[in-house]
């Protein structure tokens, strides 16, 4: 039986943790050849680890534009096409109105709008007349979470860029869906430099906004973008697909 991904060519950015890791390997097991970004030497060393000699690892800042340039000619020099590209390098900051400053608001819309919009420019040459673009979006787009007004902006900026680029490329084949996540328990919670009790108190915060009492897992959220990737979402276009516990809807 022929796998979902078969001879496809994907690039999966922020593939060295969490959701993009485990999309990476998902990617893997239905026969894509994959390439993942990172920043972090630790965590690029850790995603050849995890995904083997096949996979291109590389290093890539998503929130510089002249970064999104070389690494399209890298992909170029390596890969044959792109069939797959899942932007999902993200920076998730949140803080209060009063503690942002221009540095900072920068800082996300570059890395979650702006780098990935100059990204996909990037790629046009090497995109295959079926390539599947998948934008990670998010639940805070859809809801008045307090303090993430900049990050859930820069969401809902990829969201609407689905849809206008759909709209521009699909003519070529090419579709454009985002895929918004909820709550999802990664890794990135060990970052905020709380105690493990501490730690554990926010997580069981967070899971009280979920109707479904829980939070998603990265193998969940890998399995939606397998889906968006493949042919079987052929027929979706500028669409968005919530895997967020009924946060958005309920």
């Amino acid at each position: 039986m022929s796998k979902r991904l078969d001879g496809k060519y994907a690039l999966i950015t922020g593939g060295t943790a969490g959701i993009g890791l485990e999309t990476a390997k998902q990617f893997q097991l239905e026969g894509a050849t994959v390439a993942v970004t990172g920043r972090n030497e630790s965590g690029l060393q850790y995603a050849q680890d995890q995904l083997g000699e096949s996979a291109l690892v590389i290093k890539n800042d998503a929130g510089k534009v002249d970064q999104q340039t070389i690494l399209a000619q890298q992909l170029s020099d390596k890969f044959p096409r792109i069939d797959i590209v899942y932007i999902n390098a993200g920076d998730v900051t949140h803080k209060p109105l009063d503690e942002w400053d221009e540095e900072c608001f920068d800082r996300v819309m570059d890395t979650n709008l702006k780098g990935p919009f100059f990204l996909i420019q990037s790629l046009l040459p090497l995109l295959s007349d079926s390539a599947s673009i998948i934008l990670c979006g998010s639940v805070s787009a859809q809801i008045g979470l307090a303090q993430s007004s900049v990050y859930a902006a820069s969401k809902a900026g990829l969201i609407s860029l689905s849809r206008t680029l759909s709209g521009e490329l699909h003519h070529k084949g090419i579709r454009v869906n985002t895929l918004s996540p909820g709550p999802t328990y990664t890794d990135a919670f060990q970052k905020f430099g709380l105690s493990e009790e501490k730690q554990q108190e926010l997580i069981e915060e967070v899971k009280e906004l979920v109707p479904l009492k829980r939070m998603g897992t990265p193998l969940e959220l890998a399995k939606a973008a397998v889906f968006l990737a493949s042919d079987e979402s052929a027929y979706m276009l500028g669409a968005e697909l919530l895997v967020d516990g009924g946060v958005g809807n309920l």
